[in-house]
């Protein structure tokens, strides 16, 4: 199993989230109108990297995974839970991700019910074979569901993953343009050059009409009793290959001792793909992670940086086995 030198984050207790109780009485009011009366809420999530509620709750109507969040106080947040719900409704029936059942903005709030998967839990911590198949998996029906957009999908404009400039990172370091201190004390700085080189083929490599999750990690899934993954958290999804949702995945597959380029190199979605091709989208993300993974925690994430230090770190070191590097 690779080693890393960034801590692993908790993924079951990176969030800060209100309780139930500590909603505004509106809010609780709208959910129990949605849910036919008075609710019995369960513990706020623990995972995710926002300040928004959002947990599950049953009402005498059944249950539901409630999120909601303030415009005034929390705009990103309510923002994300907007689009989401956007997203979610233009989803085609055969993705494996529970659906949006309605959303309301009351009194500055933006509130969502989704369909609640009873029973249902992150998958374990490390990856266990048997569970990172049946994620892979989903991948594989959500990759097929997704290989062209819906009109539904379009309208929501989509953008290409490839014209995402936070994807220029090595190339900024290498000219100067940024500095290097930023990186990592234990990041060899002799790789900054190569990871250039091979960044500036991600465009190319990132090409494609799929519809992408963008988000893919263990966190964002979710398993039922049946064993069957459902993909959660569809609040940024983008135009690109149909496997660029693997790499992040078997990134932290990797940090857990599991064969990634094997299974990378087995899955559907990415039988015809040239090695370069993901080697190029390795070295982009491992920079667009550990430049943010440097900065100061935005309020009320005080997960967040590490979380994509260490992603940034085992997307790196996935890559290292790959090119025969030192890290």
């Amino acid at each position: 199993m690779p080693t890393t030198i960034t801590p692993k984050p908790n993924y079951s207790a990176t969030a800060v989230r209100p309780r139930w109780a500590e909603l505004p009485a509106h809010v609780r009011g709208l959910v129990e109108g949605r849910l036919g009366g008075e609710i019995d809420p369960r513990p706020s999530a623990g995972s995710g990297f926002t300040s928004g509620f959002a947990a599950e709750v049953r009402g005498p109507d059944g249950p539901q995974f409630v999120k909601a969040a303030n415009s005034s106080t929390a705009p990103y947040v309510a923002d994300c839970y907007r689009r989401e719900a956007l997203i979610n409704q233009a989803l085609p029936a055969a993705v494996p991700a529970p659906r949006v059942r309605w959303v309301e903005e009351t009194e500055g709030w933006v509130v969502l019910g989704l369909d609640a998967v009873e029973g249902a839990r992150m998958p374990t911590d490390p990856w266990s074979p048997a569970e990172l198949v049946a994620v892979l998996d989903a991948c594989t029906a959500s990759a097929q569901a997704l290989a062209r957009p819906t009109r539904a999908l379009l309208e929501l404009s989509l953008k290409p993953v490839a014209d995402d400039s936070t994807f220029e990172n090595w190339r900024l370091l290498a000219a100067g343009t940024t500095k290097t201190d930023e990186l990592p004390e234990w990041f060899p700085r002799e790789l900054i050059d190569p990871l250039a080189d091979l960044e500036r083929n991600c465009s190319a490599a990132a090409a494609g009409d799929s519809v992408l999750h963008l988000d893919l990690r263990r966190d964002n899934v979710l398993l039922d009793p049946d064993g069957l993954a459902w993909i959660c958290d569809w609040n940024w999804p983008c135009l690109g290959p149909s496997w660029f949702d693997l790499t992040l995945l078997l990134a932290t597959a990797h940090a857990d001792g599991h064969d990634a380029s094997r299974l990378f190199a087995e899955h559907p979605t990415a039988r015809d793909v040239d090695p370069e091709q993901l080697d190029a989208v390795l070295a982009a993300l491992a920079g667009h992670f550990l430049r943010s993974g440097a900065q100061s925690p935005p309020p009320g994430s005080p997960s967040l940086r590490q979380h994509q230090a260490w992603c940034g770190e085992v997307t790196l070191r996935w890559l290292a086995e790959r090119r025969d590097w030192q890290v």
